[in-house]
């Protein structure tokens, strides 16, 4: 499976980084390009269940392919949604199935940071990602 070009651009920059601290404010950075979420859109459905920070979900059919916005309280899981986010948008349905959510973090050199607590809420994201694509 190809990756998307944020993709491709997520794996470029945090490859290239020195060290955890660096990726860590890659991170924030990249958390603060989401697209804002309405208060409207901060609802009780849009949340995703199963993360410890409070994260909300909205999906977008264009066609085939999916587009995901996300959101947080939590200013590092922003940045963890934003590279998630860059690696599943645009995909079909189908392709969802297949992301391996620690493969892709381990690639991008976060692997190692994520808790377990984190690691169960992104893939609490990702599962209702695929939910929402059905």
């Amino acid at each position: 499976m190809t990756l998307p070009a944020k993709a491709l651009e997520a794996l470029d920059v945090f490859t290239a980084a020195g060290g955890w601290e660096q990726r860590a404010r890659l991170l924030m950075q990249w958390g603060e390009r989401l697209e804002a979420l309405s208060d409207a859109e901060r609802s009780d459905a849009n949340r995703v269940h199963g993360c410890e920070s409070q994260v909300w979900l909205v999906a977008e059919r264009q066609g085939e392919r999916w587009h995901f916005r996300a959101g947080s309280d939590a200013r590092l899981i922003r940045g963890l949604l934003a590279v998630l986010l860059a690696r599943v948008d645009g995909l079909e349905g189908g392709e969802l199935a297949g992301i391996d959510l620690a493969d892709w973090f381990n690639q991008l050199g976060l692997g190692r940071q994520l808790s377990p607590s984190r690691s169960n809420g992104l893939n609490a994201v990702l599962k209702k990602m695929r939910e929402l694509s059905l």
